[in-house]
């Protein structure tokens, strides 16, 4: 196990090297993990599995971002996220982000767009379950428009994150998401965009093979311009290794999340798939009892079923 408790902004992060154990699992290796200034590289044996960003990081000096994911490897090793993609430089990797961040009736950034907005990391901690790797993160929100009398940044939200990276299995592998959010000021709301889509919450950017396709337990979704009722998960399917072999992610939103159906956003190119919550009208975040969202992500090769994928979904509790 390992714990920082400095603020991040100060640089805190040492070199930290686990050695590779091997242990006879579907002849894959123990997980294990590297820090940096920059954030945490997850590898199962020598295969890279995920990078945390924990350092903010800009494109010439705009879009400055931390807590997220990239890049995101598929079970061979291709990178299947994008960070800074031309077309929304505002975009990374895995992540989790709203347009509406409102304190009373004033907007105080945009965590989405990653303007007005500070992702300050106070604590991390890295501990194993199991077979399970999971990262614990507490950050606080920040802005420049939510400062206290002496004209500093105040933090208005506690964000605690438990990313959770299983092993390999057969053909797939999982990442789970727990998102808990508890509000340091009173009147604190968060929201999607204001139009029609109402888009933000978790997201993931992947670079999109020109032979994508949808489905969910309900059959095959069709992207639309707004979002698109489909169920609790939605399975992404094409060429998206170097082999351009056939392989998929799911993303899963578990039944513990907020809200009795589940909107998304599908794009077919030059976007990010996007879990929508709240959607356009923005909802409370509570000083006491936490906002908790959980996701989780199947990487998998081949081909999987919907009864497949409906099974592996109701056997994550």
């Amino acid at each position: 196990m390992t714990k920082r408790t400095q603020p991040y902004k100060l640089g805190f992060y040492c070199l930290c090297f686990l050695g590779f154990l091997l242990v006879p699992l579907y002849g894959t290796a123990q997980l294990t993990y590297t820090e940096s200034e920059a954030g945490i590289q997850i590898k199962e044996g020598a295969e890279n599995v995920l990078f945390y960003q924990t350092q903010a990081k800009s494109l010439d000096g705009e879009f400055s971002r931390n807590n997220y994911i990239h890049p995101l490897y598929a079970i061979d090793g291709s990178v299947i996220t994008e960070d800074f993609p031309e077309d929304h430089p505002h975009h990374r990797g895995v992540f989790w982000a709203w347009h509406q961040v409102v304190i009373g009736d004033k907007n105080i950034g945009d965590s989405w767009e990653c303007r007005d907005f500070i992702w300050n990391i106070e604590e991390f901690e890295i501990s194993r379950s199991g077979e399970n790797l999971n990262l614990m993160v507490s950050t606080h929100w920040e802005s420049p428009q939510w400062i206290n009398p002496e004209g500093a940044q105040k933090p208005f939200l506690l964000e605690n994150t438990k990313i959770s990276i299983y092993p390999r299995k057969e053909n797939y592998r999982i990442v789970r998401f727990e998102i808990a959010l508890l509000a340091l000021e009173k009147n604190l709301k968060i929201g999607g965009s204001e139009d029609e889509k109402g888009y933000g919450g978790f997201s993931v950017r992947l670079k999109l093979p020109e032979d994508i396709r949808f489905s969910s337990i309900e059959g095959v979704v069709t992207p639309q311009n707004s979002a698109v009722e489909a169920g609790r998960w939605m399975n992404i399917f094409g060429s998206f290794t170097n082999k351009n072999a056939p392989s998929g992610i799911a993303i899963f939103s578990h039944q513990e999340s907020p809200g009795d159906k589940e909107n998304w956003i599908l794009r077919e190119k030059e976007s990010m798939q996007n879990c929508v919550y709240p959607g356009r009208k923005s909802v409370a975040v509570s000083t006491i009892n936490p906002t908790i969202l959980k996701y989780s992500l199947l990487m998998y090769e081949g081909q999987m079923s919907g009864r497949e994928i409906q099974k592996i979904y109701k056997e994550l509790k």
